[in-house]
């Protein structure tokens, strides 16, 4: 379960995969396993493993361990009986010591085995990344591993004992164990290269257990929010032991020790270092508020009254605080409210114009040889395709009907501009929301809807066909294609379609022909079916013809 390490050295790997052998699918399931692991570290409890202290003294062990001491990593959940037994049936002979100080001569120098062991607490050495506050389930991992200072603490008492407070006179005599490397490594086990002591004073014991209990609190107040399905009696144990004063005193006791004129003419410089004990009495506060107010949320109906004393024992103690040493609160976490487009505005502004879906009359306009006035416009001008019963109407009518596109479509590129508009300026969402909705919705229900021809109709188109392919075709100075505009309409006028296959307008009967047949393909009815075949740059020449 040691993923930071595993992820280490997955970047070393990635890196030669990705830039020396190029070998992109084993780069991809490296990441997905990198993935894996950052997951873990954030959702994962790993358990704390103990760390023991053995020295083993007298001239019975062997050299390489003799008068030495070492430091041990625990198996999980191993207790310091269990590893001890587990010790002790290595070196049956030997005798287990009573005390935790270094021992005299006369032991390292007899015969026999004496071995000591204790457990020790480990110093966290964070890297150097971590230059800002983080999770607490991320620092986690280094409070345990990659740790090669330990510390063992023992209470020592100075001067006259004072019944009333025992902490006025309590001193800590600690001891720094430093290894040889860092642990765990290549053994679960390291000698020990150096050793020094530090005393320290009742009131820097007072501080540094005030910082501890808050730092508690506040870790046991975020496993919370991070994960609700913990259980509640952890939390119930440390919130009632700070918050009841009939369970552990809480900190009144430091009140009596050094918040007394007496201990303060005694002890002028320690100003500051009280100074600083008030500020984290007063900051303990806001986080017993934090921790009461998810307790409230989860405790149960058994629990009620329970909860109840505990609230009423905080209130007591919020007032007293506050009044004496100020108020402190906890700045929100809030997420950053930035102002973001959404996932579905901003997908449809990243989806290119070549890849929207076309309707018919886009992909019509697009094959007659003409461009669109603008780019990604061809998923906004959308022309009306042609009634069923268009074959049978006169020109008149078709003029007429070539007028009233005209004015829908000038009214569609004007509306169409004011979009661009907003297009390029700023992305409203509105406005896009809108035409990508018109886009699809048009491209999506028009193009079913195409009638089929009637097969008499395909029958005489053929026939008419292979009449215009053979009819003598007048000379081509006569003939004058119309011209290109800048965007062509969509107009399916008879003019411009007997001029493509070979007659002028002079040639033009009364009742037009029924429309000729614009490729291999038997009607309109198949045009979106083969869309695919017709390549959006590149048209086919006006004046090609269509064998039989």
């Amino acid at each position: 379960q040691m993923w930071e390490e595993a992820i280490a050295l997955g970047k070393e790997l990635a890196e030669q995969y990705e830039n020396e052998m190029f070998d992109y699918e084993q780069l991809s399931e490296l990441l997905r396993k990198q993935a894996q692991f950052y997951e873990n570290i954030v959702k994962v409890i790993r358990p704390k493993p103990d760390y023991f202290a053995v020295g083993y003294y007298g001239q019975g062990f062997p050299t390489f361990i003799r008068n030495k001491v070492f430091i041990y990593r625990g198996k999980e959940y191993e207790r310091r009986e269990d590893f001890e037994a587990r010790l002790l049936t290595q070196f049956p002979n030997a005798e287990k010591m009573k005390t935790t100080s270094p021992p005299g001569d006369d032991i390292k120098n007899s015969s026999g085995q004496y071995i000591q062991c204790f457990t020790v607490k480990p110093k966290l050495d964070l890297p150097s990344k971590f230059h800002r506050p983080v999770s607490e389930q991320i620092v986690s991992f280094y409070r345990v591993n990659e740790v090669q200072r330990f510390e063992y603490s023992r209470p020592v008492r100075k001067g006259e004992k004072n019944p009333d407070n025992e902490f006025a006179n309590m001193w800590i005599e600690r001891t720094i164990y430093v290894t040889a490397y860092k642990l765990p490594g290549i053994l679960r086990w390291f000698e020990v290269v150096s050793v020094f002591m530090v005393e320290i004073s009742p009131l820097e014991n007072a501080i540094e257990t005030m910082q501890l209990t808050n730092d508690k609190i506040n870790n046991m107040v975020q496993q919370h929010l991070n994960d609700p399905n913990l259980p509640i009696n952890p939390l119930s144990m440390l919130l009632n032991g700070i918050v009841d004063p009939a369970v552990m005193g809480g900190f009144t006791n430091y009140e009596k020790a050094f918040f007394t004129e007496k201990y303060m003419h005694e002890h002028p410089e320690d100003h500051d270092k009280i100074e600083k004990l008030k500020d984290l009495i007063a900051w303990q506060i806001p986080f017993l508020a934090e921790g009461i107010r998810i307790h409230g949320e989860k405790v149960t109906e058994a629990l009620r009254p329970f909860h109840e004393r505990m609230e009423a024992c905080f209130k007591q103690l919020k007032d007293k605080v506050e009044k004496q040493y100020g108020v402190r609160t906890v700045p929100s976490s809030l997420d950053d409210r930035r102002g973001s487009r959404p996932r579905s505005i901003v997908r449809s502004f990243t989806m290119p114009s070549s890849s929207r879906p076309l309707s018919v009359a886009s992909v019509s306009s697009i094959s007659s040889d003409s461009t669109p006035s603008r780019p990604g416009s061809d998923g906004f001008v959308l022309e009306p395709l042609l009634p069923k019963k268009m074959h049978s109407r006169s020109q008149d009518k078709l003029d007429k009907d070539d007028l009233d596109k005209d004015k829908k479509e000038k009214k569609k590129e004007k509306r169409n501009s004011k979009h661009q508009e907003i297009f390029d300026k700023e992305f409203k969402s509105t406005d896009i929301s809108l035409q990508q909705s018109e886009a699809v919705i048009l491209s999506e229900t028009i193009s079913p809807l195409r009638p089929q021809r009637p097969k008499s109709q395909v029958i005489n188109v053929m026939s008419s066909e292979r009449r215009f392919s053979v009819s003598p075709s007048p000379p081509s100075s006569q003939v004058t294609p119309p011209p290109i505009t800048p965007r062509a309409k969509l107009s399916f006028s008879m003019q411009s379609s007997l001029e493509l296959n070979g007659m002028s307008s002079s040639d033009i009967p009364d009742v037009p022909p029924p429309l000729p047949l614009k490729g291999s393909m038997a009607d309109y009815g198949n045009l979106m079916e083969s869309q695919d075949l017709i390549s959006p740059t590149t048209s086919p020449p006006a004046h090609q013809r269509v064998s039989p």
